[in-house]
């Protein structure tokens, strides 16, 4: 069992936990994950480790309620328990001395950028941070992404904050300005890696993205998480999370994932209807704003 220490609701439908986790703490490295399961009948669920204590023992990582277990997960309160926290998964993310790197959060992929951006900083890089939300609102972790980084830009699509646009604008402009960049890693949805990936392929500019796909035993037996990269079968819970963004076949993938769109739906549908209907959707309504 795993204490919750503390939740903080930051975004609509965007929370941030704190759980007491010594073992995995001790362990964590920047781009890391968990798999999560909050109780014996719950599904698993990989989760990016966006820090790690280990002389406290605790792991933060942020939860996005869109699906039927993240909806669960965003009804535990402090003080309350998750039942299972398999970790630390995958290969840590390479920390070297690149020079200077480009790192693109999209959305909820901000959480899973900061770790890297803050060891890639300690280790002498440039770090230029670029972050992507629909909104303002939805703009999460600028205080602490400004605290890892040499600079930090923002995007949004509606323009209520920062420049109005794509992440993929800023970086455009980035290159064509011949601003020297060494290294791009991406995370967020998967359609965005794909856009910068697209973006940088032609200039041979090192780009990686991180695969968050399907998991469920995180220890690449069970193979839900297969990615093909360069023309191979790559699984994400052990080759990666972390993958050369130029070799992914994101078109594959993207068409592997829309198939379970309507299962999603109808789990999250069954797990509302089951916890009172219409009052438990009011209420989660009003929780989210």
């Amino acid at each position: 069992m795993f204490k919750i220490l503390d939740k903080k609701h930051l975004a609509p439908q965007v929370f941030r936990y704190l759980l007491n986790a010594p073992d995995i703490a001790k362990k964590a490295l920047p781009g890391q994950f968990v798999i999560i399961r909050l109780d014996e009948t719950g599904e698993r669920i990989p989760i990016t480790i966006s820090d790690s204590d280990p002389i406290q023992g605790t792991l933060t990582f942020y939860v996005q309620a869109v699906g039927k277990t993240s909806l669960e997960m965003s009804l535990l309160n402090t003080g309350d328990f998750i039942l299972d926290i398999v970790g630390p998964l995958g290969n840590p993310s390479p920390i070297d001395l690149f020079g200077t790197v480009v790192l693109i959060g999209g959305g909820f992929g901000i959480a899973a950028i900061h770790p890297i951006a803050r060891a890639l900083t300690q280790a002498g890089n440039k770090i230029i941070s670029i972050l992507g939300a629909r909104t303002e609102e939805l703009v999460i972790l600028e205080r602490e992404m400004l605290i890892a980084s040499t600079s930090v830009q923002v995007a949004t699509d509606d323009g209520s904050y920062g420049t109005q646009g794509l992440v993929t604008d800023i970086l455009q402009m980035m290159i064509e300005r011949k601003e020297p960049i060494d290294r791009v890693i991406a995370i967020g949805p998967l359609i965005m890696m794909k856009a910068v990936a697209d973006l940088t392929r032609p200039y041979n500019i090192s780009t990686f993205v991180s695969m968050n796909p399907i998991m469920i035993d995180g220890t690449g037996m069970c193979g839900a998480c297969r990615v093909t990269v360069g023309g191979e079968m790559k699984f994400a819970c052990v080759d990666g999370p972390e993958f050369d963004g130029h070799a992914v076949d994101f078109e594959e993938l993207l068409n592997r994932l829309k198939a379970y769109i309507p299962e999603e739906a109808e789990a999250k549908e069954k797990y509302l209807k089951d916890t009172g209907g219409k009052c438990r959707i009011a209420t989660i309504s009003q929780i989210y704003g």
